[in-house]
């Protein structure tokens, strides 16, 4: 990997400047009662210098929350040969409860930024945007796999078969959001960090069992091509 230079490392600690700048203030007052003319004077930049590096107030509170629009698809591309992609998905997911990662709000003052969230549309809708992001991206990963790999259909019927990505994508965001809402709800509700992923294990464990076998055994992966 190509070393970071100069000029990128400054645009990145600008970029991590700003956006740190704008949290403190939208926790402190709310988002909506904060302008991006005061968050340029906080951070000490010019108002265009902010809407270069965040086209919109939105990108600057969810700078963290659009990474993981890509996590699931990075969970079925990464699982290991013979695994199942909605396996693979509970697995990583699992994972990071039991980690009490901080990208899932497993994390003191997360409540905080919960709430935060919970009293602004803007950011509502903003969510519900990357969450239909999250379902296409990861869509769009099972679609390609089935396409290399047809026994991933699990069915002969051509129509069946071009429905499978998005109905299996549709299950497993089902999963990722009822878990991220279960354990932003907890702490609002202002629940130890430990006690909500706790929860949280166990909330994984009931809705694998509510997943169907089609569901579970969609599209195990392949021995990789000795090419």
């Amino acid at each position: 990997m190509a070393e970071e230079g100069l000029r990128e490392r400054k645009k990145r600690q600008a970029r991590q400047h700003i956006a740190e700048t704008a949290a403190g203030l939208f926790l402190e007052r709310g988002f909506d009662a904060v302008t991006m003319a005061e968050i340029a004077a906080a951070a000490d930049v010019s108002v265009n210098t902010v809407y270069n590096y965040f086209p919109a107030k939105e990108d600057l509170f969810l700078e963290r929350t659009r990474r993981s629009t890509t996590r699931l698809s990075r969970m079925v591309r990464e699982r290991g040969v013979g695994e199942p992609a909605a396996e693979a998905v509970l697995r990583g997911l699992g994972a990071a409860v039991n980690a009490g990662a901080p990208e899932l709000g497993l994390v003191g003052g997360y409540g905080r930024f919960a709430r935060v969230v919970d009293a602004s549309p803007t950011l509502k809708a903003a969510l519900a945007h990357l969450r239909r992001e999250s379902v296409a991206d990861l869509e769009a990963t099972l679609r390609a796999e089935q396409e290399t790999a047809p026994d991933a259909a699990t069915t002969d019927d051509p129509a069946r078969a071009a429905r499978l990505p998005g109905l299996v994508a549709g299950q497993l965001d089902w999963v990722h959001s009822t878990l991220l809402e279960s354990i932003s709800r907890d702490m609002v509700a202002g629940h130890p960090p430990a006690h909500v992923a706790r929860d949280a294990a166990d909330l994984l464990v009931q809705m694998r069992g509510l997943l169907s076998d089609a569901v579970l055994g969609y599209a195990p992966r392949t021995e990789p091509d000795s090419a």
